[in-house]
């Protein structure tokens, strides 16, 4: 018996590629509160995304021991590398 009455429809589920584009925004904490329980759920019941997420926290835990190379050339190509891979170059 429910005591109280549910506010709108329940939350969509998140699907695995919308939590490959949220990631970077829960871990710096910048999820709306209904998004951040939307992703935690997928979380809880998603062995493959659970993986990602701790695989995309050591990258980023790795990447902040990395500083890049003094040399202007250089440096530019890795990240120009970085922008392509994300699809933003």
């Amino acid at each position: 018996m429910r005591l109280w009455p549910r506010r709108g429809p329940a939350p969509v589920p998140l699907v695995c590629r919308e939590f490959v584009e949220l990631v970077t925004d829960y871990l710096e904490n910048r999820l709306p509160s209904e998004e951040r329980a939307r992703f935690e759920a997928h979380l809880a019941e998603c062995d493959g995304c659970s993986g990602y997420l701790e695989d995309m926290r050591s990258m980023l835990a790795t990447m902040g021991t990395v500083t890049l190379p003094a040399d202007a050339h250089t440096r530019e190509a890795l990240l120009r590398a970085v922008r392509d891979l994300r699809g933003s170059g």
